[in-house]
């Protein structure tokens, strides 16, 4: 063989082995990724594990369903006593389904819940197992938070979130629940708080009393500079529909602001809400807009469950049971009964409560012209697991599924989003025989089976006070409609914002949702009584504002809320609540604006930092610019931020050259003084030289 064959069968044989090592190295390697740090996760948007992916489809309206608490287990459990192991719900295992519905759009996934934070110290960790407060700020913001946080971020800043930013893309809202109304998957949606027991201004009561000083940050309350309670924020968020339970925290009274020394109930009517208690005049209403909205709280806490309370046992007494089951055709087993108590009785069920707020909504102008977003909430299916309480439980499940039918029967999926979740895990599973670790229901289901619910999450028995926990696992999500898709495969809590907003064409970013306050602006007027208003509008990008009121001639600030009046780490909820896509209202007293005098107002979005400067003379007015009820608008003046801060900066050197003057003043008089002891000293020495 000469030199060049052999030449040539090396090269080719390297470049077989080049060829080869490319082809493997060209095969994707499968690799795991480690979670990123806090301070990236608890970002807006910062734990998406799908940020690229793109909206699947345009949808006018959605409605998001919330189990509360509702697991696979729990899910599972209701399914199996209802209809068998081998039964189908009729609204919640439809969602999701290809060809169960009208949908040509469905998908379904799991997705992670974690939060940034514990719920007592509030520190900057990730926490595995998440409560409702965290886990309902992540969908409805798309911020990843600390346990006991409504929709605020990590530093106690305010987030806007759905039901807000549907109301500043023209859409109708709504938020139903079976809880009180101020808990906090509800809360989510209507306020934002650092505490999410903060349900009005007299704390977690019923008006009798006062516990705001444990159940609120101080900052966050009005008195304190702050943007109120979350019942008070409810009523400025002003969804256009709102249905539950918590009416004995509407007793408590108003401490600060406009209302301060009414009640809720009284601020509510006053300020134009439907208020009503009676679960029978649900069915009578005919409106909801922001002009009437409704408010109906058919409960003083949380609504009553649908079935009676079954009470889990001990591993011998439920053994006992199982065996007794056995032998006389699980007779002896508990069969769950429905409370009389329960509001489907009255017309007051979640199925009832959510059909109504879709005609409502459906009816309503910006409804139709804009189309809706509406949450529904199930949300006893958490309570009663804590209470491993099994007939609860599921009775809430069956609630929760038959709101998804009753809106399955009512919607068009060509132009409706529904997805059906829930915020965490809970701890009730199915086991073949009750546990000797726990405490275990045994349940004759509707089929005639036995079907053994355990509960092993607190080594507490339950006679004793204790509570089964949430768990940490990932949940399922599930969807049919437009943009369906987006939630298959895993997913996290965060993304479900981001599938919402991107397929109703709302603001998702940071930008975009500052963007919403562009077109921010203030007019100022006066009442016949001598008070004068600034009305805030178009502040659409943010959740609260400061101010500042200046007198140009002087250069002193007359009037200010930016900080709180107390300051324990938590100014992120302090200044003015925005009431979105309405006018906010800032009040000036008389004795703080003096009519002949020229102010500087500065009003500034504490999330979008769009900032609004408007100069007027106090009493300026034109005859044509006063109302019927005497009310006069006063012409103003735009300042840019340029001249404002130049103004500043003079008053600021104006201020400095009356402090040298006072100096100089100052100076000049120790100067005398210091003169006249001299002259005094002097005269006495000669005086005593002669003597």
């Amino acid at each position: 063989m000469n030199t060049n064959s052999i030449r040539r069968k090396v090269m080719a044989g390297v470049t077989a082995f080049i060829a080869g090592a490319t082809l493997i190295a060209s095969v994707p390697a499968a690799s795991a990724t480690e979670t990123a740090d806090v301070q990236t996760l608890s970002q807006h948007g910062g734990a998406q594990r799908i940020a690229n992916t793109p909206a699947s489809g345009k949808a006018k309206n959605v409605i998001l369903f919330i189990g509360d608490g509702m697991g696979d287990s729990e899910i599972t459990v209701a399914r199996d006593y209802l209809y068998g192991p081998g039964g189908t719900l009729n609204g919640i295992d439809k969602i999701g389904q290809p060809g169960a519905t009208s949908a040509t759009e469905t998908g379904v996934g799991q997705y992670t819940t974690y939060a940034t934070g514990d719920g007592s110290s509030r520190t900057n960790q990730v926490t595995a197992v998440t409560d409702s407060a965290a886990s309902g700020s992540a969908w409805a913001t798309g911020t990843k938070t600390y346990n006991n946080a409504v929709s605020v971020d990590n530093s106690f800043t305010p987030q806007m979130n759905l039901l807000e930013l549907a109301k500043a893309n023209g859409k109708a809202t709504g938020n139903v629940t079976t809880a009180e109304v101020q808990d906090a998957t509800p809360a989510v949606m209507e306020s934002h708080s650092t505490q999410r027991s903060c349900y009005g201004p007299q704390g977690k009561t019923d008006g009798s009393s006062d516990d705001s000083a444990a159940r609120c940050d101080a900052e966050q309350l009005l008195q304190n500079g702050g943007i109120g309670s979350i019942s008070e924020q409810l009523l400025d968020t002003r969804a256009d529909i709102t249905l539950g339970g918590g009416n004995k925290y509407f007793n408590q009274t108003a401490q600060a602001g406009e209302w301060a020394g009414k009640t809720l109930k009284e601020q509510a009517t006053e300020r134009g809400y439907q208020y009503f208690e009676d679960p029978a005049q649900l069915s009578s209403l005919t409106e909801a807009n922001q002009d009437s909205p409704v408010l109906g709280l058919f409960s003083s806490g949380n609504m009553p469950t649908q079935y009676n309370e079954s009470k889990a046992l001990d591993h011998d007494t439920a053994e006992q049971m199982a065996l007794a089951g056995q032998q006389d055709g699980n007779q002896s087993l508990v069969s769950c009964t429905t409370n009389s108590e329960w509001l489907g009785n009255k017309g007051a069920s979640l199925a009832d409560m959510t059909s109504k707020a879709i005609d409502l909504l459906s009816d309503n102008q910006n409804g139709q012209s804009n189309g809706y977003f509406l949450q529904v909430e199930g949300a006893s299916i958490d309570k009663q697991d804590h209470n491993a309480n099994a007939c609860g439980q599921i009775g809430e499940t069956d609630d929760l599924d038959k709101a998804v039918a009753t809106a399955l029967s009512k919607v068009d999926l060509s132009d409706t989003l529904i997805i059906v979740t829930a915020d965490h895990a809970h701890t009730s599973q199915i086991v073949s025989w009750p546990s000797y670790y726990g405490l275990t229901t045994p349940l004759r289901a509707k089929d005639g089976s036995a079907l053994y619910v355990f509960y092993g999450t607190s080594s507490s028995q339950m006679d004793n006070g204790g509570s089964m926990s949430h768990t940490g696992t990932q949940l399922r999500i599930a969807a049919s409609g437009p943009g369906a898709s987006r939630v298959d495969g895993l997913t996290d809590q965060t993304d479900n914002f981001f599938t919402i907003t991107k397929t109703l064409g709302l603001a998702s970013s940071t930008s975009e949702i500052n963007a919403l306050s562009d077109n921010a602006d203030v007019s100022v007027e006066k009442a016949s009584d001598g008070a004068y208003t600034a009305d805030l509008t178009a502040f659409n990008g943010d959740a609260s504002v400061s101010y500042s009121l200046v007198d140009t001639a002087t250069g002193q600030t007359v009037a200010s809320q930016d900080g709180c009046t107390v300051d324990n780490g938590h100014q992120g909820v302090c200044g003015v609540r925005v009431r979105t896509t309405q006018t906010t209202p800032i009040s000036f007293s008389a004795d703080t604006i003096k009519d002949g005098s020229t102010y500087r107002l500065t009003v500034k979005g504490k999330q979008s930092g769009k900032q609004v400067v408007k100069e007027f003379t106090a009493g300026a007015t034109n005859s044509a610019d006063t109302t019927a009820d005497g009310t006069i608008e006063i012409p103003t003046t735009d300042v840019t931020e340029a001249q404002a801060a130049a103004a500043e900066q003079k008053e600021a050197l104006a201020k400095t050259g009356i402090a040298i003057i006072m100096l100089a003043l100052l100076a000049a008089v120790i100067a005398g003084a210091s003169c006249a002891v001299r002259r005094l000293r002097n005269g006495v020495e000669t005086s005593g030289d002669g003597e």
